[in-house]
């Protein structure tokens, strides 16, 4: 078992900073997990180009060498550089892919009537219309290749359902003979949510987000957080 991190990631505005707006590019920590024959990427939150080189840095993998991509939400700054691994498994948690594919699917469909519309009324979609209506496509095309991952990946990766930032963030549990690591995604952003025992403030149902995090923290020694970097849980002794 391996695990490494390939790219820390970083809030667009922490609010634990008083960042009330964005003030940078966010992107989500990934990470790297090998075992048993599989190379799991998880939220390739960079660019491709930026990812690929990173990937090069922290492992001397090249992009056809990853087995698997796991995603622990659907959100963008998760799935940046998702493309460049075209040959491996897309992977994310079914209640996921549920909950964002009935919204992209109404959304579509809204788009495409009024584009219906523009027509019929002898006027051309505006510009803004045809763009949104090309980005929801992307979407829906990208989360169709996405699998419903398994409860266990590979070996002992197994997923661990943290919903509430989103409807089905999922963290994968790797226990190890002397401690458990948990990627926990937006569940536990970073190391200072980790301390101060908060969540993100724009969650989609904020005390099951809580419920979530006191659950990541009774189970893992070690979390990799969704946008820094990988932290001892502070509720633990040393070991």
């Amino acid at each position: 078992m391996d695990l490494r991190v390939i790219s820390i990631g970083a809030l667009s505005g922490n609010p634990i900073w008083n960042e009330r707006t964005g003030v940078r590019m966010g992107h989500a920590t990934t990470t790297l997990v090998r075992a048993e024959g599989a190379t799991i990427l998880v939220d390739p939150g960079l660019p491709a180009q930026a990812l690929v080189a990173r990937l090069h840095e922290r492992a001397g993998l090249k992009p056809s060498e990853i087995t698997h991509v796991f995603l622990t939400s659907f959100s963008p700054e998760c799935r940046r550089g998702l493309e460049a691994f075209a040959d491996a498994r897309w992977l994310i948690a079914e209640r996921e892919r549920e909950a964002v594919g009935v919204p992209l699917a109404q959304g579509l469909a809204r788009l495409a009537e009024s584009a219906e519309n523009a027509h019929a009324a002898g006027d051309d979609p505006h510009d803004d219309l045809e763009q949104t209506r090309r980005i929801v496509e992307h979407d829906v095309a990208v989360l169709q290749r996405c699998e419903p991952a398994p409860d266990k990946i590979a070996g002992e990766v197994a997923l661990f359902p943290l919903p509430g930032v989103t409807p089905g963030l999922c963290g994968l549990l790797i226990p190890g003979a002397r401690h458990t690591t948990l990627i926990a995604g937006d569940a536990i952003p970073t190391v200072d949510h980790l301390e101060q025992g908060k969540v993100l403030p724009d969650c989609e149902d904020r005390e099951q987000a809580q419920e979530s995090f006191s659950e990541a923290i009774e189970i893992a020694d070690l979390i990799v957080c969704g946008r820094d970097n990988i932290a001892a849980n502070p509720t633990r002794r040393p070991f």
